[in-house]
């Protein structure tokens, strides 16, 4: 594997009496593009939010880029990781091209041009070139899926975390979020993508790592994970999803 990271050692994470993650391992390479399955409350979400601390671990190491985080830690390399969300959470009250730029000057102190500039960038390479004056609320849920990615990229983050994104769109939507996503896997970004499209999965995927009750059960480049699975547990899931 190409160095790693982000490093999960033994990782733990209870909400109340509630075990979320058992001990996760976890290794995700510079580059690599990793898409994480499993059934609903299996520990996928949750495992992606304590990389970025929205929420965190009661238990073990989480190393991004060299760095640990969470379990009081302060670190400033959670600014090197962008998040794109199920719930697109932008500002209402701002353009998309102001949605975009916000988060460069913010935090990293671009001027509002240079960070317009960017905005303007990205918003055509994810195809908004022609939307950048509007509103969230005058775009259909892919457009502002799409401006959430955009969002992400303006900070030039190191680590890509999806969090479901495309599990809030209406059927013909999403394919459009999934072609941004494929192209940017192409450029090299890494990326950690919680999701249940498995056509997305085979495809794009350098590895899948599946989920079931916190824990990661089986893990492995995509041929193998669907055409031959090991865990019993895989098997029937992909059986459930595949066969609808």
């Amino acid at each position: 594997m190409m160095r790693p990271i982000i490093e999960m050692k033994n990782v733990v994470k209870s909400f109340g009496v509630f075990k979320a993650l058992h001990g996760v391992d976890l290794r995700v390479g510079e580059g690599e593009i990793v898409v994480v399955i499993g059934p609903s409350g299996s520990g996928k979400s949750t495992l992606i939010r304590c990389i970025n601390q929205l929420e965190e671990h009661n238990d073990g190491e989480i190393i991004v880029d060299g760095a640990e985080v969470g379990r009081g830690r302060k670190s400033t390399v959670l600014t090197e990781v962008g998040m794109v969300f199920q719930s697109f959470n932008l500002f209402p009250h701002m353009t998309v091209l102001r949605n975009v730029a916000l988060g460069p000057v913010r935090v990293r102190g671009l001027s509002w041009g240079a960070a317009e500039e960017r905005a303007q960038r990205l918003l055509t390479r994810v195809g908004l070139e022609d939307h950048v004056e509007k509103y969230p609320a005058q775009l259909s849920g892919g457009q502002q899926q799409r401006v959430g990615i955009a969002r992400a990229l303006a900070m030039e983050p190191k680590v890509l975390l999806f969090d479901e994104p495309t599990s809030a769109l209406d059927p013909e939507m999403v394919g459009e979020v999934l072609d941004v996503m494929q192209q940017l896997a192409k450029t090299g970004v890494t990326m950690v993508v919680v999701t249940h499209e498995m056509g997305f999965a085979r495809k794009v995927a350098d590895r899948v790592v599946f989920m079931d009750g916190g824990r990661i059960v089986e893990e492995g480049p995509p041929d193998e994970i669907f055409n031959s699975p090991r865990d019993p547990r895989l098997r029937s899931f992909l059986q459930a999803v595949l066969s609808h």
